[in-house]
């Protein structure tokens, strides 16, 4: 039995020990700039679906709607990181559209007053990726997080491609969201020999940066609900509506962005793309070159 002196300095020692329970940040996080920072609680939780979402809810199939019933569920305010172009600018133009609400993290002026021009719905907050405190700051209130960081790099030559994105997945673990999507590419990870061989070459240092981004979801956040969605080749053209998700590591082909943004806000909220990774093409679209090209896939069913 324990002395009362004993027994006190446990209960002192408690509080202290607590962060022997905290998950693992990601390898390049630090700490020293982490212990400067003040405390932040965990999201108080989800919120009740907006009505919005029920229009994504419709699109779902058999168990994919099963699954959203069993609690994948939606989203108050998502967190969009990269939405001032490309696929992250029609994700916010669609979640806008869905009834949810969007913080968007933009470096200019000018993005920032656009998005401003889309309504109440979404705050831009201007901020940069590489910097990991206003990621966190930005973030701070949302349940759900959606990054398409991409193809840009800091005056130290770092790519947003790892180290943006790194900072995204890991502001969600410090403030408690458990809902992540990640965008990445074709040719990254156990997709290498989709990709034409000229074309990874091209892109090697982009492809590996944001492989290591994925690496860090699926080592170190293992009880988050997160989804990697990986687009072939990007052609900014209106939405074909013919695009699909696929599990097949060596499907390959182009899509438009358009169809990439609809695909994941559709598994954003699927109960059915838990840890999953997912190649995005359509097959509507020729391409050449790559093992798997002109190969027919099987279609993910969300």
């Amino acid at each position: 039995m324990l002395s009362p002196l004993s027994a006190t300095l446990l209960l002192l020692l408690l509080p202290l020990s607590a962060d022997c329970f905290l998950l693992p940040a990601s390898p390049s996080s630090p700490r020293a700039q982490r212990a400067s920072r003040p405390h932040l609680a965990p999201n108080p939780g989800r919120a009740p679906s907006p009505p919005g979402l029920r229009a994504a809810f419709d699109e779902l199939e058999g168990d994919g709607k099963r699954g959203l019933k069993e609690g994948a569920g939606s989203f108050k305010k998502v967190f969009v990181a990269g939405g001032s172009r490309g696929v992250g600018r029609c994700v916010i133009s669609n979640l806008l559209s869905s009834g949810s609400s969007v913080v968007a993290l933009v470096r200019s002026a000018e993005a920032a007053a656009e998005l401003g021009e889309l309504g109440e719905g979404v705050r831009a907050v201007r901020g940069d990726a590489f910097d990991y405190k206003a990621v966190e700051d930005a973030m701070w209130g949302c349940d759900a997080a959606v990054s398409t960081l991409g193809g840009s790099e800091d005056g130290e030559g770092r790519l947003v491609d790892y180290v943006g994105n790194n900072n995204v997945i890991e502001a969600t673990g410090i403030l408690g969201i458990t809902r992540v999507v990640l965008v990445s590419s074709i040719g990254c990870g156990d997709s290498r020999d989709a990709a034409p061989d000229a074309v990874f070459e091209a892109l090697k240092d982009v492809l590996k940066a944001k492989e290591k981004a994925e690496r860090v979801l699926q080592r170190y956040y293992t009880n988050t609900n997160w989804t990697i969605v990986r687009p072939g080749g990007l052609k900014t053209m209106p939405a074909t509506g013919n695009a699909i998700l696929t599990e097949d590591k060596l499907a390959i082909g182009s899509i438009h962005r358009q169809d990439v943004a609809d695909l994941v806000c559709k598994s954003l909220v699927s109960g059915e793309t838990r840890q999953k990774i997912l190649s995005a093409i359509d097959p509507s679209l020729s391409v050449a070159g790559g093992a798997g090209a002109g190969k027919e896939v099987a279609a993910f069913v969300l």
